[in-house]
C-alpha cells in the first residue's frame, strides 16, 4: 500500500512529492515571553493518532497546505488551505 497525500490544488499524489513541513502550532505574538518562543521553536506534541500539520507540494504545484494525519496509520483524514482551517 503505498502513501498518499491529497494537495489541495493537484489531487492525491505520492507521499514522494511533498516535504514534511511538521505539525501545526499556533505562532506566539511577537511580544511572546521566551519560554512561549522555545515551546513553538523546539517542543513538538508527537500525538499518536490525527495531528495537524503542515506539507509542501515540492514536485507539484508549490503550494503549503494543513494535513489532519493519523500518525500511527499514516492515513490523510483531509488536507485544506490555511485560511480554511476547520479548527485551531
Amino acid at each position: 500500500m503505498s502513501f498518499l497525500i491529497p494537495c489541495p490544488q493537484c489531487g492525491s499524489r505520492s507521499a514522494y512529492e511533498f516535504r514534511f513541513g511538521g505539525e501545526y502550532k499556533r505562532r506566539p505574538a511577537p511580544d511572546a515571553s521566551d519560554w512561549e518562543w522555545t515551546r513553538y521553536n523546539y517542543l513538538q506534541a508527537n500525538v499518536a493518532g490525527v495531528q495537524k500539520e503542515w506539507w509542501y507540494h515540492r514536485d507539484g504545484c508549490g503550494a503549503w497546505f494543513l494535513a489532519e494525519r493519523n500518525t500511527v496509520t499514516n492515513e490523510v483524514v483531509q488536507t485544506f488551505w490555511p485560511e480554511e482551517s476547520p479548527t485551531e
